[in-house]
């Protein structure tokens, strides 16, 4: 089992699915950042693809409900003015949500979004179990968000993955999912990418 590990590890610092090693943010921080988007409850399954070999960098799951987070496990999107604790993203506006996708689209990876419609329940019920989640070891990301998947109410079966890509599969298949792809060929800038998101708050 250690090659198969190491092998995910590997992936992991490559393609940003690593360790979070960012501090958690308040308390008050996360509810001055709270935002609530206006149209109907849905998750979104991001999915990060290499451009090269189709192989899966990394899952996170957006979640809008009540409150708008995306679920990171094991993430890299960590920087001043994005409020996080326990690998949730909070306050997550339009704006945020396309500084999250654009700063893992690059020359080597593309973002896959899995849009699906759910009720006011599941979608809270999803808020809970990403809060109450934690912070996830490196390599983790697909098999955390898969967990919480499977967790929620009345969605199709999800089997446990560490592969993102098989995940993406999975969710492919749920009803009424939307699926939209971002590309570009930008070097990884996240700075960049965060400085986009406060200009379109």
């Amino acid at each position: 089992m250690k090659p198969v590990f190491a092998s995910l590890a590997l992936v992991a610092l490559l393609s940003g699915c690593a360790a979070n090693v960012g501090g958690d943010s308040s308390f008050e921080e996360i509810t001055a950042a709270s935002y609530r988007a206006g149209g109907p409850p849905t998750l979104t399954l991001i999915t990060m693809v290499n451009n090269r070999t189709g192989s899966g960098g990394h899952s996170s799951l957006l979640v809008s409900g009540s409150e708008q987070v995306i679920f990171d496990p094991a993430g890299s999107f960590r920087e001043n003015g994005v409020v996080e604790r326990g690998d949730v993203l909070y306050g997550m506006t339009p704006g945020w949500v396309k500084a999250y996708k654009s700063a893992h689209a690059r020359s080597t990876y593309h973002v896959v979004s899995q849009e699906i419609p759910v009720t006011a329940a599941q979608a809270e019920q999803a808020l809970r179990l990403v809060k109450s989640n934690g912070s996830v070891p490196g390599a983790f990301c697909a098999s955390a968000t898969s967990a919480i998947l499977a967790q929620i109410d009345g969605l199709p079966k999800v089997k446990s993955t560490f592969y993102p890509i098989q995940l993406m599969a999975q969710f492919e298949n749920f009803p009424n999912v939307t699926t939209t792809k971002l590309f570009e060929d930008d070097p990884d800038d996240l700075s960049g990418a965060v400085r986009a998101a406060g200009s379109t708050q």
